[in-house]
């Protein structure tokens, strides 16, 4: 708990300077950072929704068939695996709307004469988005912890077993070890 609300407040100094400070920085020296930003949120589109196509095959075979009833599976696993791809989705879009916005926005005269303001308001979405898109990175780090636990629990589970078993003779169903000759 006490680590979220850390996170949370950084994350509004983090905002909150690039809103203040961000006046001075150019838009120029800005877009390559919009660009990195459209690249990572890229590739965590690609890797969850790998993910998504190694773990659940089946599932996304059935929901792409017409006509065929679409069996009820558990989609809490399905869940963690789409959210990162939905807000990296939503952060692509994002950028990409400033990306031809911007220009077209720096033909009046108006916002040319608050230049700073607009500068600022620049920088200040770049620092969300960029806050926005680290968070998603974390949620796709889920569920490869996830399987890792569970193979670090059933690797444990495994040892415990043969300890157990180890001097009794006994041979536990479905080891190598079990298999009739």
């Amino acid at each position: 708990m006490i680590a979220k609300i850390f996170a949370f407040i950084c994350s509004i100094a983090i905002v909150g300077l690039a809103f203040w400070q961000g006046r001075s920085v150019p838009f120029q020296e800005q877009w390559p950072l919009f660009e990195a930003l459209r690249a990572t949120a890229s590739i965590i589109f690609a890797v969850v929704g790998a993910w998504l196509a190694i773990i659940y095959p089946d599932r996304l075979k059935i929901s792409f068939r017409k006509g065929e009833p679409s069996k009820p599976t558990n989609g809490s696993g399905m869940a963690r695996l789409f959210t990162p791809i939905v807000h990296s989705t939503a952060i692509l879009c994002v950028v990409l709307l400033i990306g031809i916005i911007a220009p077209l926005l720096k033909r009046f005269d108006f916002l040319i004469e608050h230049v700073e303001v607009m500068r600022s308001l620049s920088y200040g979405s770049l620092a969300t988005l960029t806050l926005w898109q680290l968070w998603t990175v974390v949620l796709s780090l889920v569920p490869a912890d996830i399987i890792k636990t569970k193979a670090d629990h059933e690797e444990r589970q495994i040892s415990t077993v043969e300890q157990l078993t180890q001097n009794t003779g006994f041979v536990p169903r479905g080891t190598d070890n079990g298999s009739k000759d």
